[in-house]
C-alpha cells in the first residue's frame, strides 16, 4: 500500500473524502506498520499464516508430534481413548513462552476417529479442552441427555483428493445461491454434505454460478446458524465427515460452481468447555480482556485484532480453508461489528464523521486489509465479500489504492427496503425511493444485491412470499385454486426479485428456496419449540409438484438468471428513463434493453408513452405475465413497436405500449 495518498483515485471518485485525508493516512500507516511487524518490508503474509501447520497433530516418520498454544498454562497434558483417558501419562514440554509439545511413538498409537482432549492445568486445577487446532470434532450424547464434545484424531486411510481443476475466471459475475447444509434437506433432521451434493444439479439448472455455504466452521450449538464458532479449524461435525465436505466442494467445481465460505471472524462463541474461550485460562489470549471482549447483543467473545498472535491465528484460519478444502473465497460476516468500537449498535451512519472518528476500530480495519491480502496471495482468483451495513468508504477498494481490499460488499439496504415496503399499502410504495435503494452505491466499489437472504427467513421475520400471502399459502397454492391474495403475492414476488436482479450492479444473491417462494420461516430446534426440526428444512417437493404454483416462481427465477447472464447485464449500468410515483412506473435502460415495471395494483396502461434510446422497431423479449410464470398472457410477444416523436413529450424517441398492472417486460431494439 502506498505511503503517500495524495494521488489515490478514491478522492476523484469521492471528493468528500478529501476532508478525511488524515484519517485515511492513519489507516494506511497502521496497515504498513503491522505488516512490517509481521513479515518485514518484503515478506509474504502466507509465511506467518501457518499456525495450523505448526500447532495441533502432525505426523512424523515414527509417530506423532502434538503442539499446543497455551502461554498461561502451568502444565499441559494430552488424554483420550489412546491412553484410556489417563490424565497424567502424556505430559507436554514447554518449548517456548507460547508453545507446549509432545512426541508420541507409533502412527497407529492414536487411531483414526479416536477421542482426544487436552488438559490445561492452572493453579492446581485441570481444565479439559478440545485442542484449539483440532480439525475434527464430535458430539456425544449420554443417557439422561448429557452432552459432551471431543476432538477426534483425523487420520483416514484415504484422504479425499480433489479431481477438478477449477479457477474463477477474470470476467466472473457472481450469481450466488446462499445455502445451509443442515436445513437443505426435506427430512426433519440435519442434512449432510453427502446429501447436499444431490442438491447441486438444482442450483446449476437455476443458473447460479456460486454457492455461499453457511455454518462451515464447527459450532457446538446447531441453532446458532453457525455464527457462534467453537472450533475454528474443524469443519462442522453436524453435517458429516470432513472428507465429505471436500467432495462437496469438488463436485460443485465439477459443475463450474464456485464455493464461498461464510467466515466468522467478527466474534466467537463464549463457550469455555468446548470452545476457545479461556483456552489457556486467561480471557486475553486471543480476545480483548474484560468487558471489551464481550459483545452485548450477540452474547459472544470479541477478538483483539491488535495482537500479533490473534492476527496469525485468524490468517492461518483463512489459509487453512483455502488450501485444505479448496474454497474459492469468503463472505466475511459481521464486518460492521468489527470496524466500530460500538459495533454499529443503534447507529444510523448518516455522516462521513460516522466513518472517521474515535469510534472506528483501526486495528480491525488493519486485520481485514491483511486478511484480504493473504487470501489473494494464497489464491489469486479468490473472492472476498464484506457484510457491512454502514457503507464504510474504501472497504472494497484494492489495497494498493488505499482500500481494505474486499472485492464486493453486500448491498444490504435493498432487503431492508423491501421489508418496509411490504408493510405499506401497495398504493403507497415510493418509486423514487425504490430506485434509489436499488441503484445507490459508491462509484468505485462493487456490490451484490439481494431481495432477501437467510436473515429475512429466520423465525421472528417473514420471507417476501410469506409476508405477501401468509396463511393463504396453506390452502391456495394448487394451480386449480384461485385466490386474489396468492395472485398478488406471485405477481409482486416476481416484480421484486426481478427488479432487484435487473438493477444489481455487480452480483446477485438468493437464499435457497426463496427462488420458488418457500413457505413459512426457519426455526432451528430449541427448547422453545420442543427441539423440533419442522421449520429447519427445505420442502423441495413443493417445487417439484407440477400441480402447485411454486413451479411458476422457480421457472421465472431460472429464466431471469439466464436472461441476465445471456445479455451480460452485470457488465453495464442501468440508466433511468422514466419514473412515475402515482402511476407506479419504473422504466430504465441496460445494455441497450428497455425494462418496464408497472407496480400499480390495479391500473393497466393502454398507449403508455415510453422513452427509448433511439428510433427503430422494438419487441418484447421477456415478461413476467407469461402463463408459464403464472401470468395472464396480457403482453403481446409478437407485436412490433415502432418508435416515433410524440407531441407533448420531451423524448427524442418514444413508443406506445400496453403495460398491464403488476407486470414487468423487457424490450429489445430489432436490427
Amino acid at each position: 500500500m502506498a505511503k503517500n495518498i495524495d494521488n489515490l483515485k478514491m478522492f476523484e471518485h469521492d471528493p468528500y473524502l478529501e476532508n478525511f485525508k488524515n484519517d485515511i493516512q492513519l489507516r494506511i500507516d497502521s496497515y504498513n506498520a503491522k505488516r512490517t511487524q509481521l513479515v518485514g518490508k518484503k515478506g509474504k503474509l502466507s509465511s506467518i499464516a501457518n499456525f495450523h501447520e505448526y500447532y495441533g497433530f502432525h505426523k512424523t516418520r515414527t509417530g506423532w508430534i502434538y503442539r499446543d498454544w497455551a502461554p498461561a498454562a502451568d502444565e499441559v497434558y494430552l488424554t483420550g481413548d489412546f491412553n484410556n483417558w489417563d490424565s497424567r501419562s502424556h505430559k507436554l514440554d514447554r518449548i517456548d513462552e507460547n508453545t507446549w509439545e509432545i512426541k508420541i511413538k507409533g502412527i497407529t498409537s492414536i487411531p483414526h476417529n479416536s477421542k482426544i482432549k487436552t488438559i490445561i492445568r492452572k493453579n492446581g486445577i485441570d481444565h479439559y479442552k478440545i485442542p484449539m487446532f483440532i480439525n475434527k470434532v464430535e458430539q456425544v450424547q449420554y443417557e439422561h441427555g448429557r452432552l459432551d464434545f471431543f476432538g477426534l484424531m483425523n487420520n483416514p486411510r484415504r484422504r479425499y483428493k480433489f479431481k477438478n481443476d477449477f479457477k474463477i475466471k477474470k470476467d466472473f459475475k457472481p450469481y450466488i445461491y446462499e445455502v445451509h447444509i443442515g436445513i437443505a434437506q426435506e427430512k426433519e433432521g440435519i442434512g449432510t454434505y453427502k446429501e447436499f451434493i444431490k442438491i447441486l444439479p438444482r442450483i446449476k439448472k437455476l443458473g447460479y454460478n456460486a454457492i455461499q455455504i453457511m455454518a462451515v466452521a464447527s459450532h457446538a450449538y446447531y441453532g446458532s446458524f453457525g455464527y457462534h464458532v467453537t472450533n475454528y479449524f474443524a469443519a462442522s461435525h453436524w453435517f458429516g465427515d470432513v472428507e465429505d465436505l471436500k467432495r462437496l466442494v469438488d463436485e460443485a467445481h465439477k459443475l463450474d460452481i464456485a464455493v464461498f465460505m461464510d467466515i466468522v471472524h467478527s466474534h466467537a462463541s463464549k463457550n469455555v468447555y468446548d470452545g476457545i474461550n479461556l483456552y489457556d485460562t486467561t480471557d486475553y489470549q486471543i480476545f480483548h480482556s474484560g468487558e471489551r471482549g464481550n459483545h452485548e447483543l450477540w452474547d459472544s467473545k470479541l477478538f483483539d485484532y491488535e495482537k500479533e498472535n490473534t492476527i496469525r491465528f485468524l490468517l492461518s484460519n483463512l489459509k487453512y480453508y483455502l488450501e485444505e478444502y479448496n474454497f474459492d473465497g469468503f463472505r466475511f460476516d459481521g464486518v460492521t461489528s468489527m470496524i466500530y468500537h460500538n459495533h454499529g449498535i443503534g447507529q444510523a451512519f448518516v455522516s462521513y464523521n460516522d466513518y472517521f472518528s474515535m469510534n472506528t476500530d483501526i486495528d480491525a480495519l488493519t486485520y481485514l486489509t491483511l486478511a484480504n491480502e493473504l487470501v489473494k496471495e494464497v489464491k489469486p482468483y479468490a473472492i472476498t465479500i464484506a457484510e457491512d451495513v454502514s457503507g464504510m468508504p474504501a472497504l472494497c477498494l484494492p489495497i494498493k489504492e488505499g482500500g481494505v481490499g474486499f472485492d464486493y460488499r453486500f448491498s444490504m439496504g435493498i432487503a431492508e427496503h423491501w421489508a418496509k415496503e411490504l408493510d405499506l399499502d401497495d398504493h403507497d410504495w415510493n418509486m423514487n425511493k425504490m430506485w434509489h435503494e436499488l441503484t445507490t452505491k459508491r462509484e468505485d466499489e462493487k456490490t451484490i444485491s439481494y431481495a432477501e437472504s437467510h436473515d429475512q427467513a429466520l423465525v421472528g421475520d417473514k420471507t417476501i412470499i410469506f409476508k405477501l400471502s401468509d396463511a393463504e399459502m396453506y390452502w391456495n397454492m394448487d394451480i386449480e385454486n384461485s385466490s386474489h391474495i396468492i395472485n398478488r403475492a406471485i405477481a409482486l414476488h416476481k416484480l421484486i426479485t426481478s427488479v432487484t436482479l435487473n438493477t444489481a450492479s455487480d452480483g446477485y444473491l438468493n437464499f435457497m428456496g426463496n427462488e420458488f417462494g418457500h413457505p413459512e420461516w426457519i426455526d432451528f430446534p430449541s427448547a422453545q419449540n420442543n427441539w423440533s426440526y419442522k421449520y429447519a428444512k427445505r420442502q423441495w417437493s413443493l417445487v417439484d409438484n407440477e400441480n402447485l404454483k411454486y413451479k411458476w416462481l422457480n421457472k421465472f427465477n431460472e429464466d431471469s438468471i439466464k436472461f441476465s447472464q445471456d445479455h451480460d447485464l452485470l457488465s453495464y449500468n442501468p440508466h433511468l428513463l422514466m419514473i412515475h410515483n402515482d402511476f407506479k412506473l419504473l422504466v430504465f435502460e441496460r445494455n441497450g434493453l428497455i425494462f418496464i415495471y408497472n407496480f400499480h395494483p390495479t391500473r393497466s396502461y393502454e398507449g403508455l408513452v415510453i422513452p427509448v434510446l433511439s428510433n427503430g422497431n422494438y419487441q418484447v423479449i421477456f415478461n413476467s405475465d407469461d402463463s408459464i410464470y403464472g401470468g395472464n398472457d396480457r403482453i403481446d410477444k409478437e407485436y412490433i413497436y415502432t418508435s416515433e416523436k410524440i407531441f407533448g413529450y420531451d423524448y427524442p424517441a418514444s413508443i406506445r405500449i400496453y403495460s398491464p398492472s403488476r407486470t414487468m417486460m423487457i424490450l429489445k431494439k430489432l436490427k
